[in-house]
């Protein structure tokens, strides 16, 4: 991974952290993640024409993550709804790493050095340790079960839409085709649900075109970023968005930055550093 695509994932990881704290702050947590979802699908509708279309070989791909990606969105909102972002963030996100490194070692056959097990490993203990500063506040047993469903369900569609977009040849495309899929039921839902409640729904706009452009253009970035990179070690700088959804957190909910999340950001920039060493 070369320095320039580093930093590239690095921008795209803030821009993941952003749409999710979006949806943390808004009233219902479904309705959010529709609106960021519908605004993102309808940007990539208008950039589509202009883009050459994905190698056929990657139509499958596309039709296998859009459904584990509705299911991603449904889970992600429900996780926000019942917990904690501080809780149920670093849990899904840490734990998502390591289970795409397993996932594409054997599915798709990416051999990692040890020292590149180790980057990614640390990056996941670093990020998952991030829970234990949400001391104080108990969470529910569910908020942990969705926290780690959504880990494996994340997994599942990286390792998807990795191999799914070196077949396309064609990433950006790809990516924006993926959103446009992904938009059309939130849509429905949105507009089933604000259908005479439209005064309300504009008022949601704003905020979901910001998400939406947000959440393209972070996905976008990480399948260009797997084309010249191995899947896992993409997914695993790509989770460093933990830490700037802590940062985000602490300044826009008032979520307290604390000796734990400094050792967490420690153990990230040191996984970091093994990361881009070994590759």
């Amino acid at each position: 991974m070369s320095v320039g695509v580093l930093l590239v994932v690095l921008v795209g990881a803030l821009l993941h952290a952003s749409w999710n704290l979006l949806v943390k702050a808004g009233r219902n947590k479904h309705t959010a993640t529709g609106i960021i979802y519908g605004s993102a699908g309808i940007l990539s509708a208008l950039a589509l024409p202009f883009l050459a279309a994905p190698a056929r070989a990657s139509w499958p791909y596309l039709g296998a993550s859009t459904v584990t990606e509705l299911l991603y969105g449904v889970v992600l909102a429900a996780a926000y709804r019942a917990g904690d972002l501080s809780h149920a963030y670093p849990l899904m996100r840490g734990t998502a790493p390591l289970l795409v490194a397993i996932g594409s070692s054997v599915w798709v056959g990416e051999r990692l050095s040890r020292a590149l097990w180790i980057g990614v490993v640390l990056m996941s203990l670093a990020l998952i340790s991030m829970i234990f500063d949400a001391r104080g506040r108990r969470q529910s047993a569910s908020t942990t079960g969705l926290a780690i469903l959504n880990a494996f369900l994340i997994a599942t569609y990286t390792v998807i839409d990795g191999v799914g977009a070196r077949k396309s040849g064609q990433p950006v495309a790809y990516s924006l085709w993926l959103f446009a899929f992904i938009a059309v039921p939130w849509i429905i839902f949105v507009a089933a649900r604000y259908r005479q409640r439209w005064a309300d729904l504009r008022r949601e706009i704003p905020i979901g075109l910001a998400g939406g452009a947000c959440s393209l253009a972070s996905y976008t970035v990480a399948l260009w970023a797997v084309t010249r990179a191995p899947i896992a070690v993409v997914a695993a700088v790509r989770e460093t968005s933990i830490l700037f959804g802590a940062l985000l957190g602490m300044v826009f909910l008032r979520e307290r930055l604390t000796w734990v999340r400094g050792l967490a950001i420690l153990g990230i920039a040191i996984a970091l550093a093994i990361i881009r060493l070994q590759c």
